[in-house]
């Protein structure tokens, strides 16, 4: 069974070498995106991580759309933020807004100590079409 590799127009400008999102099988796997804006590539990142947050989770929503998918298809979330302490709970509230009540992904979070272009947060995501 062959590998898709997806680049979503309209999605933000990747950062690095990677392909906006792979796929086999029906398993969709989104790269981690970063709160760059899309068409504006070098813009300054928004302040502060509830921005940065939604500015993640849209870029996500964009490449989902881009697939013919959408939150809904997620099964699995990796997130990634470089002051954990300071904005774990502030990145939740953003975080578990974009999803049904009662219907969140499995989900891995932790501390890094840096992302590119200085991010707070990034976040991928594995998706399953139904």
């Amino acid at each position: 069974m062959p590998i898709d590799f997806h680049m979503v127009a309209g999605a933000p400008e990747p950062v690095a070498t990677f392909s906006h999102a792979t796929e086999i099988d029906g398993w969709v796997f989104v790269t981690g995106q970063m709160p760059t804006v899309p068409g504006e590539p070098e813009a300054p990142l928004a302040e502060g991580i509830e921005r940065q947050a939604h500015q993640v989770m849209r870029n996500l929503g964009a490449v989902l759309a881009g697939l013919g998918l959408s939150f809904a298809h997620v099964t699995m979330a990796r997130a990634y933020l470089t002051r954990f302490e300071r904005d774990y709970a502030a990145f939740n509230a953003v975080y578990q807004s974009y999803f049904e009540p009662g219907k969140l992904p499995a989900r891995t979070c932790v501390g890094v100590t840096a992302l590119a272009r200085n991010a707070l947060v990034e976040v991928d995501l594995v998706a399953r079409r139904f």
